[in-house]
């Protein structure tokens, strides 16, 4: 892949999965604008990530995203690619959950990403020449998971954005896919079947074991990064409205909801007949356990 000339913004890149997206741009060629709450994180990725730029900004409000896109055309001249990669976790049980915590992992997750992709999509169409918009979803929108009620909900709403703005640039030649990574992060590291293994392979330099890479698809935020520097390519133009899986050894085309099984009556479904006749197979639910 050779994205020289091209450029890219990549949100939350400060550390973890968003800075090696960064760096696998940039060493394909793209300039890359890095960016993060954190200056710190920020300083210290522009240092490894050859050629880019840091902007310190919270994801969410339209100011920051336009302040992102405008930091990028500044430096560059262009916007070629955004991935929409910044993000929190509030993690808590429904009766736990406070306002605060919903409303804190929708602003950056969904309004975040809205607000970001928007900012792009208008300084795209502008130079007329297409453009790749990456959003970063989550088996937890796929599926659902317990104590995560506010971050399913805003991946969940990330891969249906992706498929309504994948319609609605399909003329202005931008393409938007959503990423459902799995990979060693601190949020995979606190899961009890995969912690220990993730902390032994750090410590003894070893690859991750075989049923971690395949069964789960959990490997390095490396394994991740050749999904993103492909969606960035002119290889990937045709693909577009699409949530990938990638993680470990297992590359994934997750489906799109559809109706699974439909049932007709004349005359329409009261209760009592919906009662009496309900034999639709279960969907599951929640990401399985793991495995290993």
């Amino acid at each position: 892949m050779d994205l020289s000339g091209r450029v890219a913004l990549v949100t939350g890149s400060g550390r973890g999965l968003g800075l090696a997206y960064a760096r696998a741009l940039a060493a394909v060629g793209a300039s890359v604008v890095v960016n993060d709450v954190d200056r710190a994180a920020v300083d210290a990725a522009v240092a490894t990530v050859p050629g880019s730029i840091g902007v310190v900004a919270a994801v969410g409000e339209t100011e920051s995203a336009e302040r992102l896109v405008a930091a990028a055309v500044t430096a560059f001249g262009r916007l070629d690619v955004l991935i929409t990669n910044a993000g929190i976790l509030r993690d808590r049980v429904l009766w736990k959950m406070t306002d605060d915590d919903f409303d804190a992992v929708v602003r950056v997750h969904l309004r975040g990403t809205f607000t970001c992709a928007r900012a792009a999509a208008i300084r795209m169409r502008e130079q007329g020449t297409g453009g790749r918009i990456i959003l970063i979803a989550s088996p937890a929108g796929q599926r659902g998971n317990f104590g995560q009620t506010n971050y399913a909900a805003a991946k969940a709403g990330i891969a249906a954005m992706a498929r309504t703005w994948a319609l609605e640039l399909a003329r202005s030649e931008i393409t938007v896919n959503a990423v459902v990574p799995i990979a060693a992060t601190e949020m995979t590291r606190s899961i009890p079947a995969f912690g220990p293994v993730i902390e032994e392979a750090e410590r003894t330099g070893e690859p991750f074991p075989a049923w971690l890479r395949r069964d789960e698809g959990l490997g390095t935020v490396e394994d991740v990064t050749g999904l993103i520097t492909f969606l960035a390519s002119d290889a990937a133009k045709g693909i577009t409205g699409q949530a990938i899986g990638i993680g470990g050894d297992r590359l994934a085309l997750w489906s799109h909801p559809a109706e699974k099984a439909v049932a007709f009556r004349d005359g329409g479904w009261p209760a009592e007949a919906i009662a009496s006749s309900w034999d639709f197979p279960p969907e599951t639910y929640g990401i399985p356990v793991p495995r290993g």
